[in-house]
């Protein structure tokens, strides 16, 4: 798998990142993946040309591609900020990969919401990244103003 042709947006990301100045879910994903994390200040040192790269990097599991993210990154964070990522051991089995059950963060997150949470049914027929997003997303006991638009965008509310 190649990169992505622009970086990989969520329809309702696009005014929250305000045009990369916030860590996409996309680069949330690999660097959660990849057991890698930055701080906003780390990511906003980074030339915009590099952000949007680091957004082009596919969430699709591809052995060839995955190193070099990891690198891209560390080049770029040595480069701009004289700085690593900070590393991690990545979950072996993240909620978000579960496809027979709803995360009760998302359960919980979408009462605080006042909607329905999805159906196992709709779970199961969404993405992992799409899983990972809302999974993301509800992972704090407060309500997240990017959670309902997620799900309207993945068809889960009205």
């Amino acid at each position: 798998m190649a990169l992505y042709d622009a970086p990989r947006l969520f329809g309702f990301e696009l005014e929250s990142t305000e045009n990369l100045s916030f860590i996409p879910l996309v680069v949330r994903f690999n660097l959660d993946r990849f057991g890698q994390r930055i701080s906003l200040d780390q990511w906003r040192s980074l030339p915009h040309s590099d952000r949007e790269l680091l957004a082009r990097f596919p969430v699709e599991d591809d052995a060839a591609i995955e190193p070099n993210f990891d690198r891209a990154l560390a080049e770029m964070l040595r480069t701009h900020a004289d700085a690593m990522p900070e590393t991690f051991a990545p979950d072996g089995d993240p909620i978000w990969a579960h496809t027979d059950v709803v995360p009760e963060t998302v359960i919980r997150q979408s009462s605080l919401c006042g909607i329905g949470s999805p159906s196992l049914g709709r779970w199961s027929e969404l993405s992992r990244f799409q899983r990972y997003a809302l999974a993301k997303l509800s992972r704090k006991a407060d309500v997240n103003h990017d959670f309902v638009p997620a799900m309207r965008e993945f068809g889960l509310a009205d």
